[in-house]
């Protein structure tokens, strides 16, 4: 999808959590107020503990991640609205990955919390992040789940 550089930019954080669905619902909704575009952005990072290799497979393929990431959208937004937003997969740091998509943008807007993390962590650590380095509003929605 073409993106409009005359529309303003609502760049939103999706990484499959309720908190990051209500947050894709509030980028919709507030776009529509300002006429602006969404982008959903999701970014993964395999963390290394330690000396030892992760117990997983540093490989995501990236297709696939972008084909959930559209049924995800689908699912939470609908078919009609979900194709209106423009989607970017990367690999890398999520709040810099953010950051970096936030550039220039309206908004920038993410889940309380994430699919990291303990239960209890009201703010996660990448919306503490972004929230206290973007270079645009940026807008924490918490989750009824979180």
């Amino acid at each position: 999808m073409d993106q409009d550089v005359s529309k303003p930019r609502v760049v939103v954080g999706v990484d499959g959590s309720p908190s990051s669905f209500e947050a894709v619902r509030w980028a919709v909704r507030y776009a529509g107020l300002v006429g602006g575009a969404v982008e959903a952005v999701a970014a993964w990072e395999v963390p290394l503990y330690g000396w030892s290799a992760p117990a997983v497979d540093m490989y995501i393929d990236e297709e696939a991640t972008r084909e959930q990431m559209a049924q995800e959208l689908t699912e939470v937004l609908g078919a009609d609205a979900a194709a209106g937003v423009r989607t970017r997969v990367a690999h890398g740091n999520p709040a810099e990955i953010l950051l970096r998509a936030a550039e220039g943008a309206e908004v920038l807007v993410v889940g309380s919390r994430g699919r990291g993390g303990f239960a209890r962590v009201m703010l996660g650590s990448v919306s503490q992040r972004v929230a206290a380095h973007a270079a645009c509003p940026v807008v924490i929605v918490r989750s009824e789940e979180t």
